[in-house]
């Protein structure tokens, strides 16, 4: 009895309220994890490029247990070789008859997450499609086998070339979802051996796939997971009704500053407060894309300098941590979790063997809005808030305890061990006092660590002077270094027919529109370089495979990119197998500067040469001038790019800038 004064007394003292933490009634739902997205699209385009050691040391501050975000779940863009937000990510099957399982840069980053943590569950999820599946319809349900094959030889090429177990699979990210498709990829999945393979349904929003379950018995039986995206930490009665694991698929899309961090740490702990969701998955991993595409930055930390090494660990990695590193999925949430009298929100979870992690979050409404849904205003004020540990915690002598405070510099801490709270005196009880802006785990586990590494390189542009002639015999990635594909698909190409110059070069490799996610352009096209260039000269071997129809562009002062591509301004060259060439104001060609006609056709080699300097530029083939001193007054700056005039075969080599800024 006397124990219990002092808490008695405090709590009466304190504005804030009591708080009971207790399993004797039972469990709640069973913890799902917690993860992050690589694509939607090509999110990881240039972490590949970084050089050792920083390219290691960013993927442990990833996925090493017990080090940094110590992600529980990694879920990858089944690329499609369309254009889903940042880039392009190439298909397995650019063709009916084509299968390759080396493209693109997902089954590396699985592979490289699995030797960190052999636990990690991995997802596959398409956003487009390549365009054969559709014969001739932007539409991937046009034979729902074919699609279902698709998709199910990607998870048989996981196993089969990179020893990688597919944990869950889903259907068409934020589009249609289709139920016969769905019962039929099920019953691929089982003629293929692939039970264990689950599917998540429909990484859109709660209500359309939640009321189809309830109605449709052979639908309910297929879906295990009911996947939402950016569901403002609520899910709907529908969806609860079904039982089914719910799951916040893809959220956060934030500017990784203290504010995204705070987001990220409101969202963890209310989207299972309020909705039920046992796992929740931040897109995107880790920023590796040109900032200046769309979202930049917006990854739990950043790494889009592969040519110095930098990179920066961004406090959502952290905000991270007081999660990952001390739950598992296979643990279980405790019935008592909830709001906080004065704002915030608190979980628990234990293992059922003894264990427990509280999770604590007083993020304001000002310093943890997401990008999206909007969100109603709430008050957090200073609180003392008293927990109570009661059923099988009771007993428990010593709690660790971790913590952040998001904000102003002089007061910020990331993921600090304080001194750890004795429990015997105390029957059970401890009192915090809590202000904005903070998160607290409280834990019986003694395993976490704030992982480092000596800091990176210094950040640097990008190079003013910058080479490659694609001379790669073997080459480990199927993309050239630093190119980022904002419609079609550029790739490391021998050329047999060639046992010169241009042996080896890099080829577009798309001969058909893509079932599309976004408005990719009508014309492909690489990005690469600095955005913030403005005079400089683009110099590359341009080859044209199509006779009659065919065409290619060099460019420079490239605004747009990502799910803008459509859009794209700049200063394009072109030249056309037909025997003209033109200088365009745009991607799609509709601000002519120059056009005229030059002794070109397919199946030639050809220099390109474009210098864009102050308010000018000018032109070159084979290096001899084609047009002089057009004026050019926007945009003022912008990425060097390659491409071809339609979804053609075409090749690029010798690829050189001289810029000056």
């Amino acid at each position: 009895g006397h124990a219990a004064v002092p808490f008695l007394l405090c709590a009466l003292l304190a504005p804030g309220g009591a708080y009971v933490l207790d399993d004797s009634d039972g469990l709640g739902r069973e913890f799902d994890g917690i993860g992050a997205v690589s694509g939607g699209g090509a999110t990881s385009r240039l972490l590949v490029n970084y050089p050792e050691p920083y390219r290691s040391q960013i993927l442990d501050y990833l996925f090493k247990p017990n080090f940094g975000a110590s992600l529980h779940i990694l879920k990858v863009e089944i690329g499609g070789d369309g254009q889903t937000t940042d880039g392009t990510e190439p298909s397995h099957m650019h063709y009916a008859l084509d299968e390759n399982y080396f493209r693109g840069y997902e089954w590396w980053l699985m592979k490289e997450a699995k030797k960190r943590n052999p636990n990690i569950t991995l997802i596959g999820l398409p956003w487009s499609f390549p365009g054969w599946l559709g014969k001739g319809f932007d539409w991937p349900y046009v034979n729902l086998q074919l699609t279902a094959y698709y998709v199910v030889t990607w998870i048989v090429g996981a196993k089969r070339y990179h020893d990688l177990d597919i944990d869950y699979i889903g259907i068409w990210n934020e589009r249609s979802y289709n139920a016969n498709y769905i019962k039929i990829l099920r019953k691929m999945l089982n003629s293929q051996g692939l039970q264990r393979v689950k599917i998540i349904a429909s990484d859109n929003l709660w209500e359309s796939i939640s009321a189809a379950m309830l109605l449709d018995a052979e639908l309910f039986k297929v879906v295990d997971v009911i996947g939402a995206h950016y569901p403002g930490t609520h899910s709907v009665k529908d969806a609860r009704l079904t039982g089914k694991k719910l799951w916040s698929s893809e959220d956060f899309s934030t500017l990784n500053s203290d504010t995204g961090a705070g987001c990220w740490g409101r969202i963890l702990n209310q989207n299972y407060v309020n909705g039920y969701m046992t796992s929740t998955i931040a897109w995107n991993l880790v920023a590796s894309y040109y900032e200046q595409l769309p979202y930049g930055r917006c990854g739990l930390m950043t790494a889009q300098e592969p040519w110095s090494g930098h990179y920066v660990v961004e406090s959502p990695v952290w905000v991270s941590a007081h999660t990952t590193q001390f739950t598992q999925p296979g643990w279980y949430y405790l019935k008592t979790v909830g709001h906080l009298e004065k704002g915030g929100s608190y979980v628990a979870l234990t293992d059922g063997l003894g264990n427990l992690t509280i999770i604590i979050e007083t993020m304001s409404h000002k310093h943890s809005k997401c990008i999206r849904p909007f969100l109603p205003y709430f008050n957090v004020s200073q609180q003392f808030a008293t927990f109570v540990l009661k059923g099988s915690f009771s007993e428990i002598p010593e709690l660790q305890v971790w913590y952040t405070k998001l904000g102003k510099t002089s007061e910020r801490f990331l993921f600090k061990q304080l001194d750890s709270l004795w429990l015997l005196d105390s029957n059970g009880s401890f009192t915090l006092k809590l202000q904005e802006d903070e998160l607290f785990t409280l834990t019986t586990l003694t395993t976490g660590r704030k992982g480092s590494y000596l800091p990176p390189p210094k950040s640097q542009r990008f190079p003013s002077t910058y080479k490659d002639d694609f001379n790669v015999d073997y080459p480990f990635f199927s993309e050239a270094p630093n190119f980022a594909d904002q419609t079609g698909v550029f790739e490391y190409f021998t050329n047999m027919e060639d046992p010169g110059e241009h042996h080896f070069t890099l080829r577009q490799v798309l001969n058909q529109r893509p079932i599309t996610w976004a408005a990719d352009a009508s014309n492909t096209i690489s990005i690469i370089g600095d955005y913030n260039w403005t005079n400089l000269t683009i110099k590359c071997d341009v080859y044209i495979e199509t006779p009659d129809t065919g065409g290619v562009f060099i460019a420079g002062r490239v605004n747009k990119g990502g799910i803008l591509i459509r859009s794209a301004r700049g200063i394009f060259f072109w030249i056309f197998a037909n025997g003209s060439y033109r200088v365009t104001g745009d991607l799609a060609g509709w601000i002519i500067y120059a056009l005229g006609h030059v002794e070109v056709t397919a199946k030639t080699w050809y220099t390109l040469t474009l210098t864009i300097k102050g308010r000018f530029a000018s032109g070159m083939l084979n290096d001899k001038s084609l047009w002089t001193d057009i004026p050019v007054n926007f945009p003022k700056n912008g990425w060097a790019a390659i491409g071809t005039h339609s979804f053609e075969f075409a090749q690029f080599d010798n690829f050189h800038v001289e810029a000056t800024r």
